[in-house]
């Protein structure tokens, strides 16, 4: 991996997010407008890639119901590191936080983070 800052890896992830690196689940809402929408899981751990640290997973609510999970990074300083909170609307809160693991094996976001994973490598590279 190329040594690049956190500016440069935002920015290059903000360039490359679109509605083929979103979460199934959330394409239908998937906008330019909202970027970041469903592309939680796969921009932590592209960070992860670049970062280490671990990974963080919390709750989300809409009205007290619990209706996602919602991914950032806790960076090995000690730094959170949430690259798409602002995905949610008012109504959707995010609770709970809880280090996971990184996932091993074939996941349902393999293409979604292969997609974005590449792009964001041509454009730091």
């Amino acid at each position: 991996m190329p040594r690049v800052s956190l500016t440069q890896l935002t920015a290059a992830l903000r360039e490359s997010w679109g509605p083929d690196t979103c979460a199934p689940e959330d394409v239908s809402s998937w906008t330019e407008a909202n970027p970041s929408r469903g592309q939680c899981a796969t921009t932590a751990i592209v960070v992860h890639d670049y970062f280490g640290g671990d990974l963080v997973r919390g709750e989300v609510h809409v009205g007290g119901v619990q209706v996602d999970y919602h991914w950032w990074n806790l960076l090995p300083d000690g730094t959170d590191i949430d690259l798409t909170r602002t995905q949610f609307s008012s109504d959707e809160k995010v609770t709970g936080r809880v280090v996971i693991p990184r996932p091993t094996g074939a996941t349902r976001l393999d293409r979604e983070y292969a997609f974005l994973a590449n792009r964001v490598a041509t454009k730091i590279s």
